[in-house]
């Protein structure tokens, strides 16, 4: 079967989540992607850091089969500090379409490996480079993470309850959305435009702006209105009743999309209050009698039940699944988002699927989690290293 992109060779220098979601996007959809890994493991603060990271719960060892965001990819250990080990890179990127990091500015610069060197080798490479705040601007050296860009975004500020605090929408706008999905699009972006110029270039990759782009639409009313839009008190942050989440029977919870009039006066028959259909843009009194009802309505039944009766109406309604869930509901399955693949260390593996669907060169899933330098041997031999000269370099601990 054909792949869409894989005859597109990348070189991912990337560790935490944004840079391996955009290569495995890419990875998914044919790409040749190679790690390239640290031999023994980062040292001194980075050690520091990651340490802290591997302590924390629900982080998975990007080693493991189960770590879908390494899936498809090759692993090289190679020690960038050393010259030879920098030597073997640059072979590498003579026959690379694309590099990937997300190293804090000017790193990259230091370790020989930005931009600028490698276009001298290779001139029609893409280089992408994943960062918190971008290349440049007087926040390109602050160090973050996922809440501090969707801080200095925006998305923060209008996500949470009425008169509450901001709530943080774990890591998806910043590090997934903000980072990961935006680079992949550059790194796409930019092989279409190297098949009309011959070149490649450098892609500049902002997880601030890019949560600043998926504030848009707000952005543009803000500017149209002058108004700022209030935490939880806004059609779609949790002040209509009839976009919201209720609490169900079972302790569950269901969620209602019934913005338009014709959904909401659905709603409406199906819990028989036809009297709160002329009420549906109230912004007073009747509002808080709507919110009040429906609270207390929604607890006489289960979540399902509830599912199951409403759907029947043509009511935008949801059951808020947890990730436990995810793998049994009919529509997740149906479209393959969830899916098992074979491992030979782990046996049957449970990931989620692949975002694109093509209709004539569909991705696939056809390799999991590499170990760290797994592929080495493989890689240099194919270079045209001898047999002594890799035993020679792994002694002098250029590579793993």
């Amino acid at each position: 079967m054909t792949l869409p992109l894989e005859d597109i060779n990348i070189l991912d220098m990337t560790r935490l989540a944004p840079g391996p979601y955009c290569t495995m996007i890419l990875a998914d959809l044919g790409a040749d992607v190679l790690k390239i890994e640290e031999p023994g493991g980062p040292v001194g603060r980075r050690a520091e850091q990651g340490q802290g990271a591997a302590d924390m719960p629900n982080l998975l060892d990007r080693h493991s089969p189960y770590n879908a965001l390494n899936r498809n990819k090759r692993s090289i250990a190679l020690n960038l500090k050393a010259d030879e080990a920098r030597q073997i890179f640059y072979r590498l990127v003579g026959k690379a379409d694309v590099v990937v990091e997300e190293f804090r500015p000017g790193v990259a610069k230091r370790l020989g490996v930005d931009y600028e060197t490698l276009k001298k080798l290779n001139p029609r490479l893409i280089y992408c480079s994943i960062t918190g705040y971008g290349q440049d601007g007087p926040y390109s050296q602050l160090v973050g993470h996922d809440i501090n860009y969707i801080s200095t975004g925006g998305a923060l500020g209008i996500i949470g309850e009425k008169d509450g605090a901001p709530v943080i929408p774990h890591n998806l706008l910043g590090d997934f959305a903000g980072g990961g999905m935006h680079g992949a699009i550059g790194i796409l972006t930019a092989l279409v435009a190297r098949e009309k110029t011959g070149r490649g270039q450098a892609v500049d990759i902002s997880m601030t702006d890019g949560v600043v782009s998926l504030m848009a639409q707000f952005l543009s009313t803000h500017f149209a209105t002058k108004e700022v839009p209030p935490r939880g008190d806004t059609y779609l942050s949790g002040a209509a009743p009839h976009y919201n989440v209720y609490k169900t029977k079972d302790g569950k919870y269901l969620s209602l999309g019934s913005l338009e009039p014709w959904f909401y006066a659905n709603l409406c028959r199906a819990i028989g209050r036809e009297d709160f259909i002329p009420y549906a843009n109230d912004e007073g009194q009747k509002r808080q009698e709507i919110l009040s009802y429906f609270r207390e309505h929604f607890l006489t039944k289960t979540r399902d039940e509830w599912f199951d009766y409403l759907r029947q109406w043509d009511i935008c309604v949801s059951r808020v699944l947890t990730v436990d869930e995810l793998a049994s509901d009919p529509q997740i399955v149906a479209r393959q988002m969830i899916v098992e693949v074979d491992d030979p260390r782990a046996g049957k593996v449970k990931q989620a699927g692949i975002l694109v669907k093509l209709s004539e060169t569909p991705g696939s899933i056809r390799s999991l989690s590499p170990a760290s330098g797994q592929h080495t041997d493989e890689v240099l031999q194919g270079l045209g290293y001898a047999r002594e000269e890799i035993d020679r370099l792994r002694g002098a601990g250029a590579i793993r």
